[in-house]
């Protein structure tokens, strides 16, 4: 007790108790950390960095870097570009059509007809390469690499000779402005996207030129791009967040790494096949001729000749022989982190049977139905009919009123083709499935044309006096001609008394 605390004793009683009450904090928050391991702090968790930023200052100085590593890690590694082919052609595959709902079945049909006219053509895309079908995949392809991809809404004139005066552009994330922050006027800019006071996306600011282009000499400048001409497509990991990362990023560096495993083992491998003959002279055969010239590189088959008194020695390098095991775990975490099959990622089905490609497919399976109906159904698609209708109402064959789609994701193929068809069959037969939801699971997307087609090869048989196998009306499902009514089968008279027919 100091000297002060003797003359004013309240004053040391105060600085007791804040003292005191300092302890018990320091043990709560010691009781807490063992309690949880990932929050204690000694030896194990010593230089574990976290921040508690929100997501946008979390990627803010990481999205370029990350995008651009990513592209060349697509350009060069083969792994990543089957990873991300491979989930571009499972979510999209053949392509994502709609069925148009609302309003009469006439209006309905001349809609799905201007749609095919106009998205099944190369007259959708403002480059003039790809159908709808194919930018779906182009975009699928870009946000798996990059995180994110726009598409921006070019309205055209009824001049142009198009089936609707509508073409969609796609451009990299790169055309967003990632230095446009801060307040303008009321609303706010986030890395070139501008939110309104209650958070909802009002514009883009976008570049008109790509910054790679190496035509770009001029300071660029970005413009303010209205929202309902722009679609972002991404996958959000975080509330609020405003931009996408690349969906390589929690595996870039085992990528990375695996690659250089592969290098160092190649060359392990280049340097034990370099075996060499060596000759050596004495002084008498060699006379006074001149001394060979020092060896500084081994080729394989080399033949050198050494002077007298000259040897060759070699180091033993330690051999590595677990390549196999460590590829086998570095490729599976890479599979992994991209939520994709291992045998998707490397192509190696050794070791596969019927049950765990089965439980795997079908995880992926689920996986692939959050990036359909999480991702690019409402972002991408439903963005592009909405333009759709509005562009549709400057042609004459335009269908006036509201009509919203229905989206239908491609056909996936079945693991166990016969098993999964009786299954479909038993539920319709039992009414858990209706016939047309069935077609839609096996990519039949229009069930009326559908039935329209069966009507028809049933009236060319019939109008042919063919029976086949396959007709079930004459034929049943085991091959046997199907019962018909008995010729001798009793009638009843108009008295009620049964004759014989």
């Amino acid at each position: 007790m100091g000297f002060l605390d003797t003359l004013l004793p309240g004053r040391a009683a105060k600085r007791a108790e804040a003292r005191l009450r300092q302890k018990q904090a320091e043990l709560r928050l010691q009781l807490m950390e063992r309690r949880f391991e990932g929050a204690a702090g000694g030896r194990r968790n010593d230089g574990w960095r976290s921040a508690g930023t929100d997501a946008n200052t979390e990627n803010a100085p990481a999205l370029a870097v990350l995008r651009n590593r990513a592209r060349d890690l697509r350009r060069n590694n083969p792994y990543v570009e089957r990873a991300i082919t491979g989930i571009a052609d499972n979510v999209v595959g053949a392509g994502i059509v709609p069925r148009p709902i609302g309003g009469s079945e006439r209006a309905g049909k001349k809609l799905a007809a201007l749609w095919r006219a106009w998205a099944d053509s190369v007259q959708c895309d403002a480059d003039g390469l790809e159908n709808f079908s194919g930018l779906q995949h182009k975009i699928m392809e870009t946000v798996v690499e990059s995180g994110e991809c726009l598409v921006r809404r070019r309205r055209r004139k009824s001049s142009d000779g198009l089936a609707v005066p509508l073409q969609l552009q796609v451009l990299e994330p790169d055309f967003l402005d990632e230095e446009k922050n801060g307040q303008n006027g009321g609303n706010l800019i986030i890395q070139g996207v501008e939110f309104d006071s209650i958070g909802r996306r009002v514009a883009y600011w976008l570049f008109d030129e790509h910054p790679g282009s190496s035509g770009t000499w001029r300071s660029m400048q970005s413009r303010r791009i209205p929202a309902e001409d722009v679609a972002h497509i991404f996958l959000p990991k975080r509330p609020g967040q405003a931009r996408g990362y690349t969906w390589l990023a929690p595996v870039m560096q085992r990528v990375r790494s695996f690659d250089e495993m592969e290098d160092a083992v190649m060359e392990q491998a280049k340097i034990a096949a370099c075996y060499a003959a060596f000759v050596t002279k004495d002084d008498a055969s060699g006379g006074g001729a001149k001394k060979p010239p020092l060896i500084e590189r081994i080729e394989p088959g080399i033949i050198q000749e050494l002077g007298p008194g000259e040897d060759v020695s070699f180091a033993s390098p330690p051999a590595f022989n677990g390549y196999s095991t460590y590829s086998w775990q570095a490729l599976h975490a890479i599979s992994v982190g991209l939520g994709i099959p291992y045998e998707l990622l490397s192509h190696d089905l050794k070791g596969v049977n019927f049950s765990s490609g089965r439980m795997g497919w079908l995880h992926f399976a689920r996986r692939v139905d959050v990036w359909q109906w999480r991702m690019l159904i409402p972002q991408l698609c439903e963005s592009a009919w909405r333009w759709f209708m509005e562009a549709q109402l400057l042609v004459p064959a335009g269908v006036a009123g509201d009509a919203s789609a229905e989206w239908i994701p491609p056909r996936r193929e079945m693991v166990d083709p016969s098993t999964e068809t009786s299954n479909l069959k038993d539920r319709v037969r039992n009414g858990f499935t209706p016939w047309t939801d069935a077609l839609r699971e096996l990519g039949v997307t229009d069930p009326e044309a559908h039935a329209e087609q069966i009507q028809k090869a049933n009236d060319l048989l019939d109008k042919l006096g063919l029976v086949l196998d396959c007709d079930p009306r004459r034929m049943s499902g085991a091959g046997n001609a199907a019962p018909t009514d008995n010729p001798t089968e009793e009638k009843p008279t108009d008295d009620g008394e049964s004759t014989d027919a």
